[in-house]
């Protein structure tokens, strides 16, 4: 009887590597990692919004469905597999969902299914990191060997990064550097009405690593700088944690990479005085930072 699997949660942060983490995961032989990438299952229990996730996950399908019949005389047989193993796999998910109820024992099996001997399984959903720590202990137990990664990238830049992805959303190509200008603006002045993604939220490390800490046993959560999980030390560490063989890493393959946007000066500036609570909270934690940090950091308390 093949032996119950390592269940992995990554809970963000957001535009701090997850995409790239779940990608190196589901190349790796020794892991079990679905075609979707952010499941948003406990954010959808949490929330109680099964008919909208429900809704959107019927969409992806149909657009699944498009793409595959699109691509049925394409040359590449491995890009035509993932296509159709992503088909199979919404077509469960929306199986999952359809229950329009708190189903732990449906999610297990959505994860597990087709794993075989695989050790580890998992859920990149960087949204998990805002939930309450409730919800967070409720994942803790899904499984008796639950495991968590979080991910931390340098403040200014993640902001950066997260602001011109919404922008690009919102805007278009049009206006995108317009858009992102002013919503970094509103942000760092303090507007809530210009952080409609949750920006501010998804880039709360002392937060998250807070609820973190008193939902989840110290051993089974890792907290790791991007800077440092792109590296072969750092992928050893992230292997060693999970209890796999490191395999090698693309460092130089960047996954959901945004639109080039130069950050001037003064919005830099302004984005180090607004994120300096996050440098100072993370520097008393973990002591001294990466070097990519420190460009942005300064002095820290």
């Amino acid at each position: 009887m093949t032996e119950e699997p390592t269940f992995l949660f990554g809970v963000g942060a957001t535009k701090a590597g997850t995409s790239w983490l779940w990608r190196y995961l589901a190349d790796h032989p020794e892991c079990h990692f679905r075609a979707i990438k952010e499941l948003h299952y406990f954010d959808t229990v949490a929330q109680n919004r099964f008919d909208g996730a429900l809704r959107r996950a019927r969409a992806d399908l149909v657009e699944q469905t498009r793409r595959v019949a699109d691509g049925a005389a394409a040359a590449n047989p491995a890009q035509a597999g993932r296509k159709h193993q992503k088909l199979r796999d919404l077509q469960e998910w929306v199986a999952v969902l359809a229950r329009r109820a708190p189903d732990i024992a449906a999610y297990r099996a959505y994860l597990t299914g087709g794993r075989g001997a695989r050790r580890v399984v998992g859920d990149v959903t960087p949204a998990y990191a805002l939930l309450p720590v409730e919800q967070l202990r409720d994942m803790a137990d899904v499984a008796r060997d639950v495991r968590f990664v979080y991910l931390m990238r340098d403040p200014v830049a993640r902001l950066w990064s997260h602001v011109r992805m919404l922008a690009r959303r919102l805007a278009g190509v049009d206006d995108y550097a317009g858009a992102a200008l002013a919503l970094i603006r509103r942000i760092c002045a303090g507007d809530a009405s210009g952080d409609a993604g949750g920006i501010v939220a998804r880039g709360d490390y002392a937060g998250a690593l807070a609820r973190l800490d008193a939902a989840v046993d110290p051993a089974r959560l890792l907290v790791m700088f991007q800077e440092d999980l792109m590296t072969l030390p750092g992928v050893a560490r992230l292997c060693g944690f999970l209890g796999i063989a490191t395999k090698a890493a693309r460092f130089d393959m960047l996954v959901h990479a945004g639109v080039p946007l130069a950050l001037p000066v003064a919005e830099r500036d302004a984005a180090r005085a607004f994120l300096r609570p996050q440098y100072d909270a993370v520097a008393r934690r973990f002591g001294d930072l990466p070097e990519a940090w420190h460009m942005n950091a300064g002095g820290v308390a």
